[in-house]
């Protein structure tokens, strides 16, 4: 049986998330659809950037236990996905809340439904 590698495993979910929500977005037909494709983008930049602090062996970076030299994940990482995780709610909520007035003012959230905007007269 062919596996991949511990070390691989990270980056090919990394990749196969990002390919999912990108395949997913570019074949949407419905916004709501699309805000999902677009979060499972997202979610992929949090496998990746775990993946590059993790440490195979590492401890959790508190250092008055530990004695110098002992291997630890970089705190900086984990920072930056909690960072992402907030962001990517944010803008999901916000994408969302744009939907929902979509639908109320057009009726519709097909984009090949929507007719273009008028200027008002």
């Amino acid at each position: 049986m062919s596996a991949l590698p511990m070390n691989a495993l990270p980056w090919a979910v990394c990749a196969w998330l990002f390919a999912i929500g990108l395949y997913g977005a570019s074949t949407s037909r419905n916004y709501l659809h699309l805000i999902g494709c677009l979060s499972a983008c997202q979610s992929s930049t949090y496998v990746l950037l775990l993946a590059i602090g993790y440490r195979r062996g590492g401890a959790a970076p508190v250092f008055h236990d530990h004695p110098p030299g002992t291997p630890v994940v970089d705190p900086v990482m984990q920072a930056l996905a909690l960072t992402d995780i907030v962001v990517g709610a944010a803008v999901t909520a916000l994408l969302l809340a744009m939907a929902i007035q979509v639908f109320k003012r057009r009726g519709a959230i097909d984009p090949q439904r929507l007719r273009p905007m008028q200027p008002p007269k």
